[in-house]
């Protein structure tokens, strides 16, 4: 359903500007620490929400916690409004060197105040550390559509995700520059992004408990045998999936404010499409698709500087092959095979 009760009843749960700690549960023993962060673009609150709802249910098992579960807010004061963002978009200001200058610009927007603050929240969670550091960042989609999951792709990450039943989408972080997953992947972490369907669909919050649930499990802060209601969530997530599949993202388009882009109505995730098939306009006319696929994250929101993408399923052998190679340390060639791009700062990208 959308638009029912996540836009009128989430004003008290999307909490204050400048609050981007929602709590934490710390486990008596040493283990994984995993930070869950909802609310990255303001227009997405079902991740908070979602998160809200888990972490009094995760308090009642501290006991049985190893390590440390965190749960943070994004960009709190576009969540306030409503909007993707206040000035800028919060999720692509996160590379190294603007990292270095959190605080030192002369200009300041609401989102320069953001980055600052939500640093200053990870770099706390970061040296109490007792554990390996997983990552997942909460994600929802102006288009309707199954959810999914995103990866940065390495052989770590990519054992992570196959925890979820539900699409995993590669490349996708590496057609993005400066989004806090590539940051956070870069200093070690274990990361994923998961988009759990439309912005304001009761079922986005739905999934996103049950990724939350599921994420502690795979990052083995809990074990299964302590989350046994999680059978019924997990197979909802499984159904409004569509199946396990893996897709590798093959070509971006971006658009600025000034292109006055127009996507054309009706697409969803996953929609399959031609090549020359016409997908939007623009000042300069109309934009067809460069070749066969499906359509990815299609743009029907006034800010966003992602038109859409375009992608294919990767058969298994494929990765099956990739994941070899990449163990046999074939550098130089490993990247040619599909779902697979070379980081110039890692050769092996393991």
């Amino acid at each position: 359903m959308i638009h029912s009760h996540i836009l009128e009843n989430s004003d008290q749960a999307l909490g204050r500007a400048g609050d981007h700690l929602i709590g934490s549960v710390r486990g008596l023993e040493p283990g994984p620490t995993l930070i869950l962060l909802g609310g990255i673009h303001g227009n997405e609150p079902a991740g908070v929400l979602a998160c809200r709802r888990v972490l009094p249910l995760l308090e009642e098992k501290q006991s049985a916690i190893r390590g440390d579960v965190v749960f943070l807010v994004g960009n709190t004061r576009a969540l306030q409004k409503g909007l993707r963002y206040v000035d800028e978009d919060l999720n692509r200001h996160w590379t190294a060197d603007s990292v270095r200058r959190v605080g030192a610009f002369r200009v300041r927007t609401s989102e320069s105040l953001e980055r600052q603050e939500l640093l200053a929240q990870l770099e706390k969670v970061l040296t109490s550390v007792r554990g390996e550091v997983h990552f997942v960042d909460l994600h929802t989609t102006s288009a309707s559509g199954n959810p999914f999951a995103t990866v940065g792709d390495t052989l770590r990450n990519r054992r992570f995700a196959m925890n979820f039943p539900t699409t995993i989408i590669l490349g996708l972080e590496e057609q993005i520059d400066g989004t806090l997953l590539e940051y956070l992947n870069n200093l070690g972490a274990l990361t994923m992004g998961f988009e759990a369907a439309q912005h304001v669909a009761d079922s986005s919050v739905a999934h996103h408990e049950a990724v939350i649930w599921m994420a502690i499990i795979a990052a083995r802060n809990l074990r299964a045998e302590d989350v046994p209601e999680l059978s019924r969530p997990r197979a909802t997530l499984a159904r409004a999936s569509g199946g396990v599949s893996i897709v590798e993202v093959r070509h971006r388009h971006p658009i600025q404010a000034e292109d006055r882009f127009r996507m054309e109505p009706g697409f969803a995730n996953f929609q399959r499409v031609k090549q020359g098939q016409p997908l939007a306009r623009d000042r300069r006319g109309q934009i067809t698709a460069r070749e066969s696929g499906m359509v990815l994250l299609p743009l029907y929101q006034p800010l966003g500087d992602d038109g859409f993408f375009l992608g294919r399923k990767v058969w298994p052998f494929w990765l099956k092959l990739s994941a070899i190679l990449r163990r046999m340390r074939v550098g130089d060639y490993v990247h040619w095979l599909p779902g697979v791009r070379q980081d110039p700062g890692n050769d092996m990208n393991l």
